[in-house]
């Protein structure tokens, strides 16, 4: 599936800065190329503490309701 804006995703690696580990959960806020977006991580209160530049293979996508599998 194609990532979007405003989908949410999670880290498929560690990145190097902040605290971005493998697993982390955030938000797609801006597409800046094919294939690369910006994405947005907040608190429990929704305040952003970090934000990163990914690539789409560095995501996974995380889907809250059933679809149907590819």
């Amino acid at each position: 599936m194609q990532a979007k804006l405003l989908d949410v995703v999670a880290l498929l690696e560690d990145q190097p800065s902040g605290d971005l580990v493998r697993g982390r959960v955030g938000t797609i806020v801006e597409a800046l190329a094919p294939n690369a977006f910006e994405v947005e991580f907040s608190d429990d209160a929704g305040r952003a503490y970090a934000s990163l530049a990914a690539k789409a293979d560095q995501l996974l996508i995380l889907r809250h309701s059933q679809v149907a599998a590819a």
